[in-house]
C-alpha cells in the first residue's frame, strides 16, 4: 500500500497481510484511552461470520498516550484480521471519524462500504453479514442497527427502557433517518458523493455530528434502513446511570436537535419555527413524562422529555453541554 499522510493524519501500523485491493468492507473504529475495551471490540470483528473480504481501520485520537494504537498494533500483529492503525492528531470524535473515512477512500480502491463500531462495543457474530444483507435487500445507502446497553452493575437494569439507551426503531426495514454512528453501515457512494469533512467539527465535543451528517445525506437523497438483527453490545459504566448524567445527556440531545433544525432552516423564520416547536414540546412534556414514568416505573426515565425540551431552549441561548470535552468522565 502507498502510504499517505497529512499534518492531521499519520500511519502507525499496517498488517503485513493486508491486501488493500481485495478489501470489500472496511470496519472503522475510533478510539480514545480504552485499550482493553478496544481489544474486545477487535476480537468481535475478527470473529465475524461474513463471506465478504473485511479489514479494519483503527483511528487513535490520543496522540499523546497512544494506548489504543499500541493495543491495536498488538492485536493485529497476532491476529488473522488485517488492518491499519492511524493517528488522528486533531482531538474530537468528528476529526477521528473524518480521518478514518478519508483513509478508507485513499487506501482501499475497491471497497463497497464501511461499517462503524465504537471502541466500547462488541459486535454480534452475524453483525456484518446482516448489515450487508439488509443494505442489499432494501437497496439503501445507510443501515443502522441496535446498540444494546450492557450495564456495569445489576442495579442499572431498570434503565433498559430509558430513551437514552433505547433504539429508535424495533423492526428491520426502510426508515426515514438514522441518529447514531455507533453501529452503522455506509455505502461507498455516500463517501464518494458527500463533501469532506463528512462530520462537522463544530460537533466534536457536544456530539451530534453523526445526526447532522445523516440530515445532510437525507437532503442529498440517500436512503436509510434499520437492521434489528445486527446488534452491538455497548458497555455502560455506572457513571452513565447517574441522574445528573442522564439529565445532561437528555438536554444535550434536545440541544443537538434544535441546532440541526436551525442549520437546515436558516434565517429568522426558521429560527422562530424552531423556538415555537421547542415551546410546544416543553408544554407537552409533563404529560409525556407522566405516561413514560408510569410505563417504565421510573421517574428518572419519565423526566426525559422535559429535559429534552429544556435542552432545545437552552441551545437557543448558546448553552450546549460539551459532554465529550472530558471523555473519561463521559
Amino acid at each position: 500500500m502507498t502510504e499517505k499522510s497529512s499534518p492531521d493524519i499519520s500511519f502507525f501500523f499496517e498488517s503485513p497481510s493486508l491486501d488493500a485491493e481485495t478489501v470489500d468492507i472496511v470496519v472503522t473504529v475510533p478510539t480514545f484511552r480504552r485499550p482493553e475495551q478496544l481489544t474486545k471490540t477487535l476480537q468481535s470483528i475478527a470473529a465475524q461470520e461474513c463471506d465478504r473480504t473485511v479489514c479494519v481501520v483503527i483511528m487513535e485520537n490520543d496522540g499523546e498516550q497512544m494506548q489504543g494504537a499500541a493495543a491495536a498494533k498488538t492485536f493485529l500483529r497476532d491476529s488473522s484480521l488485517p488492518g491499519l492503525v492511524i493517528v488522528a492528531h486533531q482531538r474530537g470524535n468528528c476529526h477521528a471519524y473524518n480521518a478514518g473515512w478519508r483513509t478508507v477512500r485513499e487506501s482501499f480502491p475497491n471497497y463497497s462500504a464501511i461499517a462503524v463500531i465504537d471502541d466500547d462495543e462488541e459486535a454480534d457474530p452475524h453483525w456484518l453479514r446482516n448489515l450487508c444483507e439488509t443494505a442489499d435487500h432494501f437497496s439503501v445507502d445507510f443501515v443502522g442497527a441496535p446498540q444494546v446497553p450492557v450495564f456495569e452493575s445489576d442495579r442499572s437494569n431498570k434503565l433498559d427502557g430509558h430513551p437514552v439507551f433505547a433504539p429508535p426503531y424495533d423492526c428491520t426495514g426502510r426508515v426515514p433517518i438514522l441518529y447514531s454512528s455507533g453501529n452503522v453501515l455506509i455505502g461507498r457512494q455516500v463517501l464518494e458523493s458527500m463533501p469532506m469533512p463528512y462530520l462537522d467539527p463544530a460537533f466534536n465535543f457536544i456530539g451530534g455530528g453523526d445526526s447532522d451528517f445523516y440530515s445532510r445525506a437525507n437532503e442529498h437523497g440517500f436512503l436509510f434502513a434499520w437492521c434489528a438483527t445486527a446488534p452491538v453490545f455497548e458497555a455502560i459504566p455506572d457513571r452513565r446511570t447517574s441522574h445528573s448524567w442522564l439529565i445532561a445527556r437528555s438536554q444535550r440531545e434536545g440541544a443537538i436537535s434544535a441546532l440541526i433544525e436551525n442549520r437546515r432552516k436558516p434565517g429568522t423564520a426558521g429560527r422562530l419555527g424552531t423556538i415555537a416547536k421547542s415551546l410546544l414540546m416543553l408544554a407537552a412534556s409533563p404529560v409525556r413524562a407522566i405516561k413514560l414514568g408510569l410505563r417504565s416505573g421510573s421517574p428518572a426515565t419519565g423526566s426525559y422529555y422535559v429535559h429534552v425540551a429544556i435542552g432545545r431552549l437552552l441551545a437557543e441561548f448558546g448553552r450546549i453541554n460539551e459532554q465529550y470535552r472530558n471523555p473519561e468522565a463521559n
